[in-house]
């Protein structure tokens, strides 16, 4: 792993260190969000590409994104314009967001959530299920291949959704049966480095019978049409649409210009 990525993982190590101190499992569980039925990703990208709009307010390749970001008009704006769910940033370091803002949405729309956050602990799992996640993400380039299949396995059993996150052809090798959606991240997280091409050329190698996603770097409109043809069933975008470069075609799920 690289210098920054060391950094956030072992910050994220710390931070879920000082969480367990305060926070028990047994209040997590007894949260009433624990119990919800989480809202499938998986039925929405079946029907049609689609995508998947984030919230962050910065990002260690960015900067400062959306320091006042509004969160629920965000939330507002995308409902409105058709996106199929929303990826919220919970890393507070280096992202600027809080498990708060996952809390807040949650209460505002009844679309899927993806908790994008660096999860290398079954703790964050349960924090995740409690806080009114639908479905989490887990890093091919920060855990093992077993710690990844164990994280699904609980995941899983709390009824949560996998989305896995790679950014090499080597990282397939991570793959476990029980993941729902592989995400394809254009960002090399070692160097910040981000190409769509990246996307492109993997296409060939994924898996056909799972469902795909391409993540960073999206920009345009005949970049998601080409995503599509090539096999994928959706793209994340979050920095295009929170800076206002990005809008819906109406009464679509694409995005134009």
């Amino acid at each position: 792993m690289s210098h920054l990525l060391n950094e956030i993982v072992a910050n994220k190590h710390r931070e879920i260190q000082k969480l367990k101190q305060s926070i028990g499992l047994s209040d997590y569980i007894q949260n009433p969000l624990f119990d919800r039925t989480a809202i499938p990703l998986k039925q929405h990208l079946q029907n049609q590409f689609g995508i998947l709009a984030e919230i962050k307010r910065k990002s260690p390749s960015a900067g400062e994104i959306s320091s006042n970001l509004n969160i629920l008009s965000q939330v507002e704006l995308y409902e409105n314009q058709n996106a199929m769910g929303i990826s919220v940033l919970t890393d507070h370091n280096y992202f600027g967001g809080s498990i708060e803002d996952l809390k807040q949405i949650r209460l505002k729309t009844k679309l899927p959530l993806l908790r994008k956050e660096f999860i290398v602990d079954e703790y964050q799992l349960f924090e995740s299920k409690a806080a009114g996640a639908d479905s989490i993400l887990l890093i091919a380039s920060i855990l093992e291949k077993e710690q990844a299949h164990q994280l699904t396995i609980v995941a899983k059993s709390l009824g949560l959704e996998v989305l896995f996150e790679i950014h090499s052809f080597d990282e397939l090798t991570k793959l476990n049966d029980e993941i729902d959606i592989l995400l394809v991240n254009n960002r090399n997280l070692k160097t910040q480095e981000t190409k769509l091409e990246h996307s492109f050329n993997l296409a060939s190698y994924l898996p056909e019978n799972m469902l795909k996603i391409s993540a960073s770097g999206i920009s345009n409109s005949h970049q998601l049409k080409k995503l599509q043809d090539l096999g994928f069933d959706g793209a994340l975008v979050g920095e295009s649409l929170l800076k206002g470069e990005f809008i819906f075609e109406q009464n679509s799920k694409m995005l134009s210009l």
